[in-house]
């Protein structure tokens, strides 16, 4: 009998398309690798039971919430095995920040999810892990596009249309970006109910925006492609201004951007739902250090830098 079986999925940043990409348009994203979600299997005599290292939580999943996400993965997973009663113990513990726009949420589900084809041996592939955490994705936002699970889960850069297949491509130039954490949680399924209503009331405007945004992600991927990385900043700046008019930034984001751009960011917008969470800024080696300083002096409770390759 095994003892112990580990897995671990990263965080995700969204660089361009977010809210857009729910209603048809694309979007870039990427995983985060210096954050991550790691779920361990060991035996227990009992049924199943969860741990969360994080929020100090232990569940037995017999008598667990249906809508636990916790909960919910394990046995969905469990069923798309056909396993219909366990004996193990699930410890989930993550570094991915909550309700920051990482994903910290499909990262766990990613994580379960193959840590129990792990356990059981079973053989599973990125559609498949990108399927059930899609489900537990929607307790988490309602209306969900379809992306954290999707990069997280494929664990590569991907350019995503809702309902069409995934599109991984390649990075000619590699570029870095600062990940700064407002220290508000971004309550990602309000945000987007937020914009639906906004949406049916202004349809033909709101459209207009996503069309734009649009054009700004297809604008990305080419720059991201080709080498042109130089492009990204101003387009950033334009993915920004078009969130705020659909209303999803805050004067937490707004002032971090502003610190960000004057300490030589070419460039920074919010990342995921808004209304907090993380902003991201494009940098070059030269202002690496002093963006990432200037972020934190005026109060980013988390700052990270990553290499998008």
């Amino acid at each position: 009998m095994r003892e112990r079986v580990s897995a671990s999925a990263p965080g995700k940043i969204i660089l361009f398309g977010e809210h857009a990409v729910v209603y048809g348009r694309p979007a870039i994203a990427v995983p985060v690798s210096h954050v991550q979600a790691t779920a361990t299997i060991t035996p227990h005599e009992h049924g199943v039971i969860i741990r969360s290292i994080n929020t100090g939580e232990s569940i037995a999943i017999e008598a667990a919430d249906p809508d636990h996400p916790l909960a919910a993965i394990t046995r969905l997973t469990l069923a798309a095995f056909n396993i219909r009663s366990a004996d193990l113990a699930i410890t989930v513990e993550s570094s991915v920040p909550i309700a920051a726009g990482l994903g910290s949420g499909a990262a766990v589900s990613v994580a379960v999810v193959r840590a129990l084809a792990g356990w059981y041996q079973r053989a599973i592939d990125a559609e498949t892990v990108s399927r059930l955490a899609y489900e537990v994705e929607r307790l988490h936002h309602g209306t969900p596009s379809g992306i954290d699970n999707t990069v997280i889960a494929y664990h590569r850069p991907v350019y995503f249309v809702r309902g069409q297949p995934i599109q991984t491509f390649s990075v000619a130039r590699p570029f870095s970006v600062v990940i700064a954490n407002t220290g508000r949680p971004s309550l990602t399924k309000i945000a987007v109910g937020d914009v639906r209503r906004g949406w049916e009331a202004q349809r033909e405007r709101y459209e207009a925006w996503f069309d734009q945004i649009g054009a700004i992600v297809q604008q990305a991927r080419s720059a991201i492609e080709s080498g042109a990385v130089e492009q990204l900043g101003p387009l950033m700046d334009q993915n920004q201004a078009l969130l705020r008019n659909i209303d999803v930034s805050s004067p937490e984001l707004e002032h971090l951007i502003a610190v960000a751009k004057r300490a030589g960011a070419a460039g920074a917008k919010l990342v995921g739902g808004g209304r907090g969470g993380n902003l991201i800024a494009m940098i070059d080696a030269s202002h690496r250090d002093t963006v990432a300083a200037a972020l934190q002096a005026a109060g980013a409770t988390q700052v990270i830098i990553t290499t998008v390759q």
